[in-house]
C-alpha cells in the first residue's frame, strides 16, 4: 500500500509555499500543478547536523544554507532560498515548530533570495508602507495595533520583507495576517485574551488574527520609525541621519548575525544605500512609565504630514 503525504499550499511573504506541515496562520491557495516558490518538508536532519555543527553549536550558517537546533524541540534547515526542512526531536509537529518556520526560517529564506527582512511591524498609511522597527519588547506590535484601532491596515508583523521596484524604490511585501500581542496590550485595547491562542512558552503573549485590516498588495516603503524605550516622561522623536541610518538598518535586520557568514554583508550595505535615498528614518522614544501607543500614533502621523507638506 502506497502512503501519501498531504501537501498544504499557501501564499505569504510574496511567495507560494507548499508544506507537509500545516501552517494555519497563512492564507491558503490552490497551486494547480504549479511548483511552489518555497517548500516546507519533514526530514531527518540529525546526520547532516552532526557533520556540519560543532559541540554546543546552535547555528550553522554558510552561503545559501542555514541550520539551527532548538534543544529538545527540532533541527531546521533552510537552503537555496526555496527549501525549509524540519526534523523534530519528537514525532509531533506543533505550533512551536510553526513559530520558527514563520520566523527564523523565513528570515533566512528572504536573505537567500536577496530580500531584506526587517524586524518589526509594517503599517499602511494612505497607500504607503511605514515600518516600525526595534528590539524585542520595544512595543512594535502594540504600536501597530494602535494604528489598527484608528482604521489603518497591517502589512506585516515580526518579519518585514523589503524588495525594490524597477526604479529602485523600496517596496514592502505583505507577510501574513497575524499579530503577536502581550496580555497587557490586549487589555489596553479592550481585547479578551480568551479569544486568542497563546504563543508557545510565552503564556502571556497571544496570536491575534488580522482579517479585515490586512493589505495583501505590496506598497512603497516611505519611512522607518525605530521604537526605543526611555525613562523620561515625554515621547520624543528625532531624525536619524548620515551613516547612523546604515547602523539602524543593520541593527534591525531580522537575524542579522546570518549576514557575515552567509557572505551577504556587501549586499546588505548596497541594499541599505538604496533605501536611505528614498525614505526618512526616525528614532521614536516612548516612556516606560505609562501606556503611550495612541500618543505615538499621533507623533508618527504628524511627522508624515509635515514631511509631505515640506516636499510639496
Amino acid at each position: 500500500m502506497i502512503s501519501t503525504t498531504r501537501i498544504f499550499a499557501y501564499r505569504a511573504f510574496g511567495y507560494t509555499i507548499s508544506s507537509e506541515i500545516p501552517l494555519p496562520e497563512l492564507p491558503s491557495i490552490k497551486l494547480e500543478n504549479r511548483l511552489a516558490d518555497i517548500t516546507v518538508k519533514k526530514a531527518d536532519l540529525t546526520k547532516l547536523w552532526s557533520e556540519l555543527s560543532s559541540e554546543d553549536n546552535y547555528f550553522v550558517v554558510k552561503e545559501n544554507l542555514v541550520m539551527f537546533r532548538i534543544p529538545e524541540k527540532a533541527i531546521f534547515l533552510i537552503r537555496n532560498g526555496n527549501e525549509i526542512c524540519v526534523s523534530p526531536i519528537t514525532d509531533l509537529y506543533d505550533k512551536y515548530h510553526r513559530l520558527f518556520i514563520l520566523g527564523t526560517c523565513m528570515g533566512a529564506i528572504l536573505m537567500q533570495r536577496k530580500v531584506l527582512p526587517l524586524h518589526g511591524s509594517a503599517i499602511a498609511i494612505d497607500g504607503r508602507a511605514y515600518a516600525i522597527v526595534g528590539d524585542s519588547g520595544a512595543g512594535k506590535s502594540t504600536l501597530a495595533s494602535a494604528f489598527l484601532s484608528r482604521g489603518y491596515q497591517l502589512l506585516s508583523d515580526d518579519v518585514i520583507p523589503v524588495t525594490f521596484s524597477s526604479g529602485n524604490v523600496p517596496i514592502v511585501i505583505p507577510a501574513y495576517p497575524q499579530q503577536k500581542l502581550w496580555m497587557e496590550s490586549l487589555e489596553q485595547f479592550g481585547m479578551d485574551s480568551d479569544e486568542y491562542e497563546s504563543i508557545v512558552e510565552r503564556e502571556t503573549k497571544f496570536a491575534v488574527p488580522i482579517t479585515n485590516q490586512f493589505v495583501n498588495q505590496p506598497l512603497p516603503l516611505a519611512g522607518i520609525f525605530e521604537l526605543t524605550k526611555t525613562e523620561e516622561d515625554d515621547v520624543s522623536l528625532i531624525q536619524i541621519t548620515n551613516m547612523q541610518r546604515f547602523y539602524t538598518l543593520f541593527t534591525h535586520t531580522y537575524r542579522n548575525f546570518f549576514l557575515a557568514e552567509a557572505g551577504l554583508m556587501d549586499w546588505h550595505f548596497a541594499t541599505s544605500a538604496k533605501m536611505v535615498n528614498h525614505l526618512g528614518i526616525y528614532q521614536l522614544k516612548r516612556p516606560i512609565s505609562r501606556f503611550t501607543a495612541h500618543e505615538l500614533v499621533d507623533v508618527i502621523l504628524s511627522t508624515i504630514t509635515n514631511k509631505e507638506a515640506n516636499i510639496q
